[in-house]
Parts: structure tokens; sequence; C-alpha cells
């Protein structure tokens, strides 16, 4: 007996006895679980929590549902989906009119979602608008606490997870737009337990090595996931790590749809991964671009210069004469000078010898004439010997009453009328008792000789 399509198991235990038990295949049996489903749970409202949500480029929309113990996948054709009233999002508490059926390709069991409606926020989504509006109030956010990034960055450091396939976007972006800036990976879980905590501790440590390892810009990446994978960009210690991190920190974490605290932290936020590998090397590509609207500018520059040097040495080569036109030109030029000194020196020499004439016949003019000067000569040697033999008379008289006075006060004759002079030990002259101590050796210089005493008492006056 032929299987009926709709027919149950149990209907057939009967005929088990004298017939072999039918072989399936497996797309009809997915299509008789389908039609199963379809018929025993008619159109009904379904509550819970969007996770995984996916926009195709067919405009079907695909999610899934959960509550805290089980979730269940989704599928909202593009029919329906151009005709909600709002957009739906991760983390958004919904309530879905469905119809429970199966995805006969894979076996997959599913909601086909007619019509969606606001339900409230998910429990992760109010704990990220908690989180956000305290920062926020706290001016964690504020504009004026973004740092501009470094056209040009020595180094740019990384922290994500080695295994993160962000990591090779980036990795791939700078290779091509800046391949000689170094790259410097701060290691972190990106997803995880303990992934906040580990991701903040490793923006603290990156921020201290930043000038020992030179890094001047850091990237915080991660590919894209739903609100659970990315829970732990959500981390208020991590948004704070960021703010207090030295250098400018460029948040590129999951996809141009997904925001995380730490997007609204750092200084910058890119849509993606490799957005951020783009921000960090703008300046350097930039650069090449303009060294490459540069070039033709050089290139023409240096035309110019070089055909204006060109036209320059032509002028030269112009002016240049063969070197044996040049030699006989100064040939003449000698001679042409050569004629010029020799009338110029002849010139001179008649002029001399012009004055010389002159000086001559003044000299013949002004010669002496001993006879006629011979009688005021010998009146004048007169007149200088009296005057001689005067000045020498009176010198010799004022020489003597000087001699006469210098003896008079010379030390010999004061020491000849009975002075004496005193003197110590060291041959100086005593003038003061006081400065003579008692049994102090003394000398006492006489006319006729020198006696060597020593002081028993002191007398002043």
């Amino acid at each position: 007996m032929p299987l009926q399509p709709y027919q149950r198991a149990e209907d057939l235990d009967g005929a088990a006895g004298s017939l072999s038990s039918p072989v399936l295949s497996v797309s009809t049996l997915n299509r008789m679980a389908r039609e199963a489903l379809e018929t025993a749970l008619p159109l009904l409202w379904v509550g819970g929590e969007i996770s995984n949500l996916t926009r195709a480029s067919s405009g079907h929309v695909y999610f899934t549902l959960k509550d805290a113990n089980a979730q269940v996948r989704c599928a909202m054709w593009r029919n329906r989906a151009q005709l909600l009233a709002f957009r739906p999002e991760n983390g958004m508490r919904v309530e879905a009119r469905a119809l429970v059926t199966l995805y006969e390709a894979r076996g997959d069991y599913q909601l086909n979602i007619e019509s969606l409606r606001p339900a409230g926020i998910g429990n992760l989504f109010e704990a990220f608008n908690r989180l956000k509006a305290k920062l926020a109030a706290e001016g964690l956010f504020d504009a004026d606490k973004r740092r501009s990034l470094p056209r040009f960055p020595r180094a740019v450091g990384i922290v994500t997870s080695p295994q993160a396939a962000a990591l090779r976007d980036v990795l791939v972006t700078l290779r091509r737009r800046a391949p000689h800036v170094p790259v410097v990976l701060y290691p972190a879980p990106v997803q995880g337990a303990e992934a906040a905590e580990r991701l903040a501790a490793t923006v603290q440590v990156a921020g201290r090595r930043a000038a020992q390892d030179g890094v001047d810009l850091l990237l915080l990446v991660r590919g894209g996931g739903s609100i659970e994978d990315l829970w732990s960009f959500n981390d208020e210690a991590l948004a704070r790590a960021l703010r207090a991190c030295p250098v400018p920190v460029v948040c590129g974490v999951g996809h141009e749809t997904d925001f995380t605290i730490a997007d609204f932290a750092a200084d910058v936020r890119a849509a993606t991964p490799t957005g951020a590998a783009e921000l960090a090397s703008a300046g350097w590509h930039g650069a090449r671009n303009e060294l490459e609207v540069l070039r033709p500018r050089l290139q023409r520059a240096l035309a110019r210069r070089l055909e204006g040097l060109a036209q320059r040495v032509d002028r030269a080569g112009l002016r240049l004469l063969d070197p044996r036109t040049r030699l006989r030109q100064e040939v003449i030029t000698l001679q042409h000078q050569g004629e010029r000194l020799r009338r110029a020196m002849e010139r001179r020499l008649e002029r001399a010898n012009q004055r010389c004439a002159q000086m001559q016949l003044r000299l013949a003019a002004a010669a002496p004439r001993p006879a006629t000067r011979r009688s005021g000569l010998d009146m004048l040697a007169q007149r200088l010997e009296r005057a001689a033999a005067a000045m020498l008379a009176q010198r010799r008289t004022r020489l003597v009453t000087l001699s006469a006075h210098l003896e008079h006060l010379a030390p010999a004759a004061v020491l000849a009328r009975g002075y004496a002079i005193a003197r110590d030990a060291r041959g100086d002259v005593l003038r003061s008792a006081r400065s003579v101590p008692a049994g102090a050796a003394v000398t006492i210089e006489l006319a006729d000789g020198r006696l060597d005493t020593r002081v028993v008492g002191r007398h002043e006056r």
C-alpha cells in the first residue's frame, strides 16, 4: 500500500505485520514536518528580544528572537519588512505575529514573521542606554575632549585579538596605504566573560608603553557580531581607560550600524576595522597622493629651469671667442697700453726735468755768501762765549750751595751731632717705643760705630 503524504505513523501499525516500513526521503520528511507545524500552529504572537539581526541585499531581514531560556530563528520577507513603521535593531524587545514553519532546505525550525511591533527595550539594550546616559552626564563623551588624530603617525598600536579577522583587515589596509608605518600589537580577547576587563587593562598598558614603543595612535578593533558578541565594548572601565589614554584612540568595532560605548568614548569612531585603518593612514595616503600631484609640477619646474640654463649657456657660447682670436685681441690691447704708458712716462720725465731746472735756479738764488755773514758770526761767537762763562759760574755757585746743604743733612753728619739710629732684629728703624717689647734685641747705630743692646724696660711719653 503506497504511503500517503498526510498519513500518520500510527495508522501504519496495522499493516506492519504484512508490509515492511516505508523509507522516506529527507525532502519528504521535511515537507511533512513543515506541513504538520503549519497545520498544528496557526498564526500567533511571540514576544522576545532581537539578536543577530541581518539585513540581506534582497531586502529580507533575518534575526533571532530569544528570551532568558530559549531562542528561535526568524525570517521576515521584503514585502513585509518594508511595511514596518520602525527599524528593528539588536537588543530591542518586540512582539512578532508569525507562522511557525520549517525551512526545508536545511531542516531548520523557524518563524516566518508577518508583522512586528515594539514591545520595549531588551535588557542588554537597556543597560547600554543607562551606561551611555551616565557617562554622557559626566561629560565623558563631550566633543571638546576629543583629540585630533596625528596626520603622520610614527607607529600605530592595535588592541585586538591576534586571531581576529579584524586584525588581518587592518594590517592589509595599513600595508596597502602606509607600508612604512610600524605596527605594535597589544593582544587582548575581544569576546568572553573576562574580555571587557582584559581590554581595559590592555588599553592602559598600551597608554603607558606608547612613548617607549613610539606609538602616537591607538586602534581598538573587532569584527561585527550580535549585541552579545560586542558587549565587552560596552564596559564602563574600558570607556574610562579610552578617555585616560595619553594618545588618540580610533574605535572600529563591528559594522557600520553597530554602536558601542567604546565608540562614544574614543576620540574617533570608524564604521569598520578597515575604516579605522584608513583613518590611521589617511595622512600618509593623502601625502602620497599629494606627491603624485606635485610630481608633474616639479617636473615642469625642472624643465623650465633646465631651459633657462640652456639659454644662458647658448648666450655665453655666443660671447665665447676662439682662443687665437682672443690672444690677438689681447696682443693689440697690450700694444695700445704700452704705447699709452710710454707717452705717459715721457710726459712725466719732461715735467720732472722742468721742475729740476726751476729748483736749480731757486737753489742758486738762495746760495749763502760767507763773506757777508762773517762779521755777524764773530759777534755772535763772542756773545756765546760770555753767556757760557756766566752760566758756568752761576751753576758752580749753586752746586757749592747744594753740596753744603747735602752735607748738613747727611746721616753721618746727624750722627756726629750726637744722634743715634735704633733698629730691631730685622733691621727696621724703630720709630715708637710701643712697638718694642721688653727683652727685645735692639741695635743702636752711632757716628763711630754700632751697639748691640737688649731692652730691659720701656718708658713711654
